[in-house]
Order: structure tokens, then sequence, then C-alpha cells
């Protein structure tokens, strides 16, 4: 088990070396700068092309695309992410703002979806066929074809006509003032996690049919044992191996991927981060925020697959 840990955390270099290179390629291949897009946004609509190659040179555009690699390399290395080429803020601060933030709406997420995915795609692989599992079906179907963003307005709408209250606009950590922060992030986390549970919940309901087909499920029930010990001891940690996949993966897509959501909760999250940078084509800042997102998605699998050996004993890994 250790040497798989070791071999697992070493190949997790190449992959994000993998990442940085496409990234920092394809950035500088598609036409246009931070430089353009910032005398762009001004009322000039001509200006001297001395200007803006003084410009670039003070951001290292200058440069051969090679000797740009190397000294992003470099700064990554030592832990430096740079700084930010359209506010010329240090890009450690401009995330530090925003990833609190986005974690906490991602984890509040995972937990409303798994409470919810659970629990109901088992009843429904029990009660299959029945007027429970159609109802738990409709639920889940429900959530996948609503988008998280117009169940977010629904919910505003509700809480404004039928309780004449608003939720908080302003976001406050939850260091700060906890009761305000979850006034705030609930909402938000409630609707993002309904429709995260959709998947969740189809998912176990049919991991859950899979399982309690099999051979050893009939022996446990034909030597007399209770349902109840069948589903949590032979039943339930075989199912959930798929499920886990998608919970988690699904918790690392959120972290970036919830713009809509974010815009129509007044949340500053990584998500806004990431569309801010790439229309200004601030090429340090999409790298960064690039990289925190494949990094995340790495070590989520990562602690995946050791879930795995943990749940299910059969699997050992050499």
């Amino acid at each position: 088990m250790a040497k798989y840990i070791l071999t697992r955390l070493l190949l997790m270099i190449p992959t994000l070396l993998g990442v940085i290179v496409l990234v920092f390629v394809l950035l500088r291949v598609v036409p246009g700068d931070v430089v353009e897009m910032r005398f762009a946004s001004g009322q000039n609509q001509f200006v001297d092309q001395k200007l803006l190659a003084s410009e670039r040179a003070k951001l290292g555009l200058d440069k051969p695309l090679w000797q740009q690699f190397v000294g992003y390399l470099a700064g990554l290395l030592r832990l430096d992410l740079g700084r930010s080429m359209w506010t010329g803020s240090p890009i450690t601060e401009e995330i530090k703002l925003r990833f609190a933030l986005s974690l906490q709406l991602a984890l509040m997420a995972t937990v409303v979806a798994t409470v919810l995915a659970i629990p109901l795609g088992i009843v429904a692989a029990l009660r299959q066929d029945t007027w429970v599992d159609y109802v738990v079906r409709v639920f889940s179907i429900a959530g996948l074809a609503m988008p998280s963003f117009w169940l977010g307005i629904l919910l505003i709408l509700t809480l404004l006509v039928v309780f004449k209250w608003l939720p908080p606009m302003v976001y406050t950590p939850l260091w700060v003032n906890p009761w305000q922060n979850l006034a705030q992030l609930i909402w938000p986390a409630v609707a993002v996690g309904y429709r995260y549970s959709a998947v969740a919940t189809r998912m176990t309901r049919s991991a859950m049919l899979e399982v309690l087909r099999e051979d050893y499920i009939r022996t446990a029930r034909a030597k007399g044992l209770f349902q109840k010990l069948i589903l949590s001891r032979h039943a339930l940690k075989n199912a959930l191996l798929p499920v886990l996949t998608v919970i988690a993966l699904e918790f690392a897509f959120l972290l970036g991927g919830l713009v809509v959501t974010e815009q129509v909760f007044n949340l500053n999250g990584l998500g806004l981060l990431f569309v801010q940078a790439i229309a200004h084509r601030d090429y340090t800042l999409t790298q960064a925020l690039v990289l925190l997102v494949a990094a995340t998605f790495i070590v989520v699998n990562f602690f995946v697959d050791l879930a795995f050996a943990w749940i299910d004993p059969r699997i050992r890994y050499r």
C-alpha cells in the first residue's frame, strides 16, 4: 500500500506538468493579449505601437516563449504564482480572497447532496417499481432538468415574497459572523446541492440494484440475516464505490464551475474570477486558476482511490 501511495504521488508531477505546459501554450496561441485588452477598454481607438511594446516589455511578454515558460516554472518551484497582469496584485492574494468562499460553498453543497442522494437512492432501490421509486426518480430527474442558478432565483423569490426576508448579499467570513455567513451560503448550497444530488441519487439507485442481485446477498438472506445488517455490512459498502467517485469529482468541479450561481447570489468566488481572468487575457492569473482546479481534481481522485481500499476489502493495491 505504501508503494502504491508513493507511486501515485509521483505520477501527479507529470500530470501537473502537462497541464502547465498545455495551458501556457494555449493562452498565448489565442490572438490578443492583456496589453491590447487594457488599451481597448479606454477611449482611444488608436494607440502608439511603441507604447504597446513598452507595456509588453514591463510584463515580460516581449521575451521568447521558452524564456517566459522557464521564468514561470521557476516561480512555481519557489511557490510563487507571480502577479496578476491586469491588476498588478499578487495572485495568491487574489485567489485567497475567493478560495475560502468557493471551498465553503462546495463543501456545503456536497453535504446537502450526500444527505439527499444516499438515503433516497437506497430507498428507491429497495422499493423498486413502487410509488416510492417513482417519486424519487421524478425528484432526481427534476434536479437534472433545473439549472442550479434558476433554482436559486426561485429560492430568493420565495423567501422575499412568502417570508418577506432577503438573504444577505454581502459576503461575511464564517469566522467573523457564523450566523450571517450561513444565512447567505445555505441557499446557494441547497440550490447547487439539489442538482448535484440528482446525479448521485440515480447512481446510488442503480449501484444498489446491481449489488442486491448478487449471489452473496441472496446467501446472506438465506442465512436469515436481518435486512438492516445485509444493507449496512454487505450491500452498501460495495454500492458506494461508484457513488463516491461521482460525489468527489463533482466536488472538485464545484470549486470553479459555479459562475452563474455565484452571480445570482452576489458571491465573488473562483468561478467569477476565472471568467474575469480569461476576459482580460490575464495569463498569469488564468494559469494559476487552472493549475488550482487541476490539482484539486488530482488530489481528490487520489483520496478516492485510497477510500476504495478502505471501503472494499477485496481491493488490494500492489
